[in-house]
């Protein structure tokens, strides 16, 4: 009889247990789109915009889509749209949005537009919007030599011209040029990010230019190139006149400089470097002039000044004459023949050596990325130019 009360007693318990359990609601499955990037291309074509779900879903989810300008503007680089419907049917995870990318054979910069999550059935959201990235693949072959900006006289009194290269012919005088190749080490010094090649220089009307490139080439992502006359150029003392158009932007660094002939012999900085002129690409308007020189103990130590063009003009937009009288124990700087900046011994510290004195050789180049300018950015337009009309050497 006990056992019989027992028994009644527990399916009775079990009985209200199953009344009283709550039921379990099942979770909606989350909706979430991927971003893209995709290359512009000449002409319009079809690109396709993942929609996944982390889960099959018993029903049909449907989410409406819209699309919303950022760089990327819509009937210029896409075909937008707005009200979309894009259905996952039941037993699927996955489904494609079409969106049209319209190419064109222009120049410009990597650009972005969004396409958002309006409105959504059956299906919770994970994110709302995603980024399609248009890459463009077009190169800016667009060269403007200009007509404009400052010139020096051919002649000074009590001068001699000593050297010269007014690049007047096909190819750049490799009697007085040299091409160095390649990164150096660790980016010549300053984590440079460029690839120095012959091809990336050349001339023309006149002129001689360096093409700083946006492209892989042996396992770097821009290439560019460095002229030296080292072993065939050297010269101590006299007016150096340089007629340049500079290029500008993110993570640019063009520079019109000088080096010690002896720095085989004792190396960097021991040798002094010149610095006729130096622009870091963010700051279009400015240039530098600097000395490089050791401490006694062989550390570098250097000095330098700026100056600006006024009224926000650039010294990519025309010509502009880079120039330093370099005398025993003096060097000035001059920009359109404005003096910016003197270094003498005393400057120096009585106690630093002076290596400024002695034969030296020049450089021209384009770095892309560095300790000083930065990494090139969205911003940064490529290619860059730097357009060398003349440089000249007189000694009294």
């Amino acid at each position: 009889m006990k056992f019989q009360y027992l028994l009644i007693l527990f399916l009775l318990l079990m009985s209200c247990g199953e009344e009283m359990m709550p039921e379990i609601q099942e979770e909606d499955p989350l909706l979430s789109m991927d971003p893209l990037a995709v290359i512009e291309g000449d002409n319009q074509k079809s690109v396709f915009v993942s929609l996944r779900l982390n889960k099959k879903s018993s029903s049909t989810i449907t989410a409406i889509l819209e699309t919303v300008d950022g760089t990327a503007s819509s009937g210029e680089d896409y075909v937008g749209f707005s009200g979309k419907s894009i259905e996952i049917t039941p037993g699927s995870i996955q489904t494609e949005c079409k969106v049209e990318i319209i190419g064109d054979e222009v120049f410009e910069n990597d650009e972005t537009f969004k396409i958002k999550v309006s409105q959504l059935t059956g299906a919770d959201i994970s994110n709302s919007e995603v980024t399609i990235t248009i890459e463009n693949d077009d190169e800016n072959t667009q060269l403007t030599i200009p007509s404009t900006g400052y010139t020096t006289p051919s002649e000074y009194d009590g001068m001699n011209l000593l050297w010269a290269d007014e690049f007047d012919g096909e190819e750049l005088n490799e009697e007085h040029w040299t091409y160095e190749i390649g990164n150096g080490s660790s980016g010549w010094g300053n984590n440079e990010l460029q690839f120095y090649r012959k091809e990336n220089t050349f001339l023309t009307d006149g002129n001689l230019v360096i093409r700083a490139k946006n492209e892989v080439f042996n396992g770097f992502n821009y290439t560019s190139s460095r002229l030296i006359t080292k072993d065939k150029v050297e010269f101590t003392h006299g007016r150096v006149d340089i007629r340049a158009v500079i290029p500008e932007g993110q993570g640019i660094w063009p520079a019109l400089w000088m080096l010690g002939a002896n720095i085989s012999e004792v190396g960097w900085p021991r040798c002094g470097e010149i610095d006729i002129m130096e622009l870091v690409g963010h700051e279009p308007s400015k240039i530098h002039g600097t000395v490089h020189y050791p401490d006694p103990g062989g550390n570098r130590l250097f000095r330098g000044d700026e100056i600006s063009l006024s009224g926000g003009k650039k010294f990519s937009q025309e010509f502009h004459v880079f120039s330093i009288i370099w005398k025993e124990n003096l060097i000035q700087w001059f920009m359109d023949d404005q003096l910016f900046y003197t270094v003498t011994p005393s400057s120096l510290g009585n106690n630093n050596p002076y290596p400024f004195n002695e034969p030296f050789f020049f450089i021209f180049n384009i770095a892309v990325g560095g300790d000083w300018p930065g990494s090139p950015d969205g911003t940064t337009m490529f290619p860059q130019h730097m357009i060398v009309d003349y440089i000249r050497i007189f000694q009294e």
